[in-house]
């Protein structure tokens, strides 16, 4: 006897996840593989449009809040319903809260974590359902949504008992107030434009 704790049946199915997602990320430039609520899902690679609206937002967060770091590749262990982890396209905290992290940080400490929705099979299930359930049962303040199909972007805050209390939905073009502990009005009007452009340019 060695004296370790033996490891479950889903601790071992989460570290093999971990070490698929690890080799997918070095043989597959950009491919992103998630676990939710013990479904294994894949991200699909991000568009310019997708990465213009993701810096954008970082450029956001840095104007209204200085001491806060949106990060663009941050594991979270989302261990909620089943052992999961969960890539955000953003997850705000503060400077240097992710220091000490691993791949996969814990989620205590996180603001706010941030979906820009791709244009695949999946992103409804994955965007819109279980990401806000997922983020809100392990008690992440706020779920940013800027969704590209539907031309919006929808805020929930106020998680407890496994949902968000409160969702605020706008228009591309209308402003939304991000609540505390984020705490600053978002105007959205860029992204009405560049939505429109690709669009068009379709």
């Amino acid at each position: 006897m060695n004296g370790r704790t033996p490891m479950t049946t889903e601790q071992m199915l989460t570290k093999q996840f971990e070490n698929l997602a690890e080799a997918t990320m070095r043989e597959a430039e950009g491919l992103r593989l998630e676990l939710i609520n013990g479904k294994m899902g894949v991200k699909a690679v991000p568009d310019g449009l997708h990465e213009t609206i993701t810096m954008w937002l970082v450029r956001q967060c840095l104007q209204h809040q200085p001491s806060l770091d949106l990060h663009t590749g941050q594991g979270l262990k989302i261990e909620t319903y089943r052992m999961g982890r969960a890539r955000p396209d953003g997850t705000l905290a503060p400077t240097g809260h992710f220091v000490q992290a691993g791949k996969w940080a814990e989620p205590d400490g996180v603001l706010m974590t941030v979906e820009v929705t791709s244009h695949d099979y999946d992103t409804n299930k994955r965007d819109r359902v279980e990401k806000p359930r997922a983020y809100a049962e392990s008690g992440i303040p706020v779920y940013l949504l800027i969704d590209r199909d539907a031309d919006e972007v929808t805020v929930y805050s106020e998680p407890a008992e496994g949902t968000y209390q409160e969702r605020h939905t706008a228009a591309f073009g209308k402003s939304l107030e991000l609540p505390a502990p984020v705490g600053f009005i978002l105007d959205t009007e860029p992204l009405k434009a560049w939505n429109a452009g690709r669009e068009n340019a379709r």
